[in-house]
């Protein structure tokens, strides 16, 4: 890493999957809002569908995510009773629309659920939200509890892509962060995917993990190639001990350095695309033929709340816990407090706690940085000749990038900006100089690198 960066690498930074960030959401939108957006869908234009499913047989101790272990199935099935109702409330709310074209479950580990729940479940959001034929049906998978059944249940409930959770091969790495499961046990469960005629597999590894190595990453990055990963996501790992408790279990002295980190990134990168996969954005990677790098090379990717897509949905509905819906109106999110979240659903309403209602100037700059988070460029006059903003009106974003542009972050051509590839990893820092809102705050985002 050039010495110039190593001050913007320990910077806090949003990751843009929305834009206002949920740093931004407040109780002044809530369940009125949602039920007015929700109306307003057109027939011409599909929805996609999130569904959180916020339990886990064991905690890993990285995690970030909104889960928790049921210690017994009485605690699942009462969230799956309220989720189906909550089902049935959006689907009404709702106008009228052209079917659901993703649905996508995640958590926690959507397979913590028994596998005729689960066939239930999508059952009834097939039914719906009225799936359409072409759909994509995504489940992240904890590969550690994944049985024969709930394979079968998602093959036969039309289930196209699973999220494979691989972290890391290093029994050490794994020991250090309460992720016990051996290569075997996740080739095997890939083979059995593929068997049941799921073969789009997304793989998840992470840099970053206390006494990670760039050794450590490049193994995983092999193993997810050998076994012909459609995409592979490579996430830093983000230490948040203040937000995610149970991140206080990993050992802060084992924990790569900033520079450590940014080399593990680098090695992970450059073994992907020996092996032939296509670099997209911040963090993703895909085989040429992937719908993703066909996005990509298209001009047409999208960032949401899962990372990286090729869904155009202007419409996401979340259901569960903590989801957050999208609309062309602004974000919505549920309560986190599931006492809360289920009262409000059992007096149907709509259980959303907070959420932002978006300004011209959001608009403006959201387009502006999901193309720089999509593309590692944005021409900002031909984002505010799209959205009929003045030219002009993100000046103050070109100012920003000419002091990064002196340390190598970005460069400017006219009144475009441009990441380098080799500062891909700084993509965010790069953003945030499109956006009107950051504010800094102790203890709120997670590094750069």
């Amino acid at each position: 890493m050039k010495q110039a960066w190593i001050p913007f690498a320990s910077r806090p930074v949003p990751r843009y999957t929305s834009y206002p960030t949920a740093a931004d959401f407040a109780p002044d939108v809530s369940e009125p809002d949602a039920r007015l957006w929700a109306s307003a869908t057109t027939p011409d234009k599909p929805v996609s569908v999130y569904i959180h499913v916020p339990f886990c047989e064991k905690l890993c101790f990285y995690c970030g995510c909104a889960t928790s272990v049921p210690n017994g199935y009485s605690r699942i099935a009462s969230y799956l009773e309220t989720l189906h109702r909550e089902i049935d409330l959006w689907a009404a709310a709702l106008g009228d629309h052209a079917g659901m074209a993703h649905l996508h479950f995640g958590g926690g580990s959507p397979n913590a659920l028994s596998a005729e729940d689960f066939k239930d479940l999508v059952a009834h959001a097939a039914r719906a939200f009225h799936l359409r034929p072409d759909a994509e049906i995504a489940v992240e998978i904890d590969p550690r509890s994944l049985s024969p059944d709930f394979i079968h249940a998602m093959a036969v409930s039309g289930v196209n892509r699973v999220s494979f959770g691989v972290q890391t091969l290093s029994p050490t790495v794994q020991q250090a962060v309460g992720r016990i499961q051996p290569k075997i046990l996740l080739s095997e469960g890939i083979d059995r995917l593929h068997d049941a005629g799921i073969r789009a597999i997304n793989m998840d590894l992470m840099y970053g993990l206390p006494h990670q190595t760039v050794a450590d990453v490049e193994d995983a990055a092999h193993f997810a190639a050998e076994m012909g990963a459609a995409r592979i996501s490579l996430f830093g790992y983000a230490h948040v001990p203040w937000f995610a408790k149970h991140q206080k279990a990993i050992d802060e002295d084992a924990l790569p350095g900033l520079e450590a980190r940014f080399e593990q990134a680098e090695a992970g990168a450059h073994t992907l695309e020996l092996a032939g996969y296509h670099a997209i954005g911040l963090d993703h990677f895909a085989r040429a033929d992937d719908s993703l790098a066909v996005a990509a090379r298209a001009g047409t990717l999208h960032r949401n709340f899962q990372g990286y897509t090729d869904d155009p949905c202007d419409t996401l509905i979340g259901i569960g816990s903590t989801a957050i819906s999208q609309f062309s109106e602004g974000y919505a999110q549920n309560f986190k407090d599931r006492p809360n979240w289920q009262a409000a659903i059992n007096n149907g309403r709509l259980p959303v706690e907070r959420g932002v209602a978006f300004t011209d100037d959001d608009r403006l700059r959201s387009r502006a940085i999901e193309r720089l988070m999509c593309d590692l460029e944005v021409d900002v006059d031909a984002v505010c000749d799209e959205m009929e903003a003045p030219r002009g009106s993100l000046a103050d974003a070109l100012e920003t990038a000419r002091f990064l542009q002196s340390a190598g972050l970005c460069e400017l051509n006219g009144k475009t900006i441009r990441v380098p590839t080799e500062a891909r990893l700084f993509l965010r820092t790069v953003a945030q100089s499109l956006d009107g809102r950051y504010k800094p705050a102790a203890q709120r985002h997670a590094k750069a690198v």
